[in-house]
């Protein structure tokens, strides 16, 4: 046999390989638009879907994290300064 037609033959089976290994692997990315439902796709977890909320802070506790926010910027300014 030619090298020739053993190289062609041997790019053959690895082609046919990978493909079949693609194919159990499931690598190949899904083109074009996502489906309707939301159920067949598999999306990362997100705070909406895990059932838990986000705490709201409340008027007075963002004034006064305000407050503080402004002490320690003023205190980082007079250290710099010196």
């Amino acid at each position: 046999m030619p090298i020739e037609h053993i190289v062609a033959l041997l790019i053959e089976e690895r082609n046919r390989l990978n493909r079949a290994i693609e194919a159990l692997e499931g690598t190949a990315k899904r083109r074009g638009r996502p489906p309707k439902n939301p159920l067949a796709a598999t999306p990362a977890t997100s705070p909406v879907t895990s059932g838990k909320r986000r705490k709201r802070r409340t008027a007075a506790q963002r004034k006064a994290q305000a407050e503080r926010m402004k002490a320690y910027w003023t205190e980082r300014k007079t250290k710099t300064k010196t």
